[in-house]
């Protein structure tokens, strides 16, 4: 009887399917839109905090990362790509995110990068390579590796959107 109502209670707590049977959340290609509730971490450049709004807003993206986990699932991904992505409910531009391997929209998107990862193994590749991809500046795996061995990216230009953009705006007047 126990166990009974243990699985009954994990069955009522479970999260829903990522797959077609949802309707698709509105899609958004920039992590500060009106869609997302203002946090003060949406002013760091850079920074994808996978909040509840963000988790959400990725859940199909990030299950259909997970599902690369089982070798089956990969074959099927490796055949027919297009035909595996239609099982999950990915907006159009988490779509072309996966296809095009925009490391930097899968996050934007609401991937989560662990999730995202997954991807990246399947392509073959490292998690430096990913991370140079999702640096936005077009760095190379090689320069990434130096900024990560010299500690980190630097905080100029880092701390928040808003500074930069008063930076930029008072540099156009003087």
């Amino acid at each position: 009887m126990i166990v009974s109502q243990q699985t009954a209670i994990r069955q009522q707590s479970a999260p829903p399917s990522p797959h077609r049977d949802l309707a698709p959340m509105a899609s958004t290609t920039d992590s500060t839109s009106t869609a997302l509730p203002d946090r003060s971490y949406h002013d760091i450049p850079g920074t994808y905090v996978l909040d509840g709004a963000h988790h959400q807003r990725g859940y199909a993206l990030n299950m259909f990362c997970k599902s690369l986990d089982s070798a089956d699932n990969r074959a099927l991904f490796r055949e027919d790509s297009a035909g595996y992505l239609d099982r999950f409910a990915l907006t159009p531009d988490q779509r072309t995110a996966v296809v095009e391997r925009d490391w930097l929209a899968l996050l934007r998107l609401g991937g989560n990068i662990y999730y995202t990862f997954k991807l990246a193994i399947f392509d073959g590749l490292t998690m430096q390579h990913a991370g140079a991809a999702m640096s936005g500046n077009g760095m190379t795996v090689e320069a990434f590796r130096a900024m990560m061995l010299a500690g980190g990216r630097s905080i100029e230009g880092n701390r928040s959107r808003q500074e930069n953009a008063l930076k930029h705006k008072g540099s156009d007047h003087g």
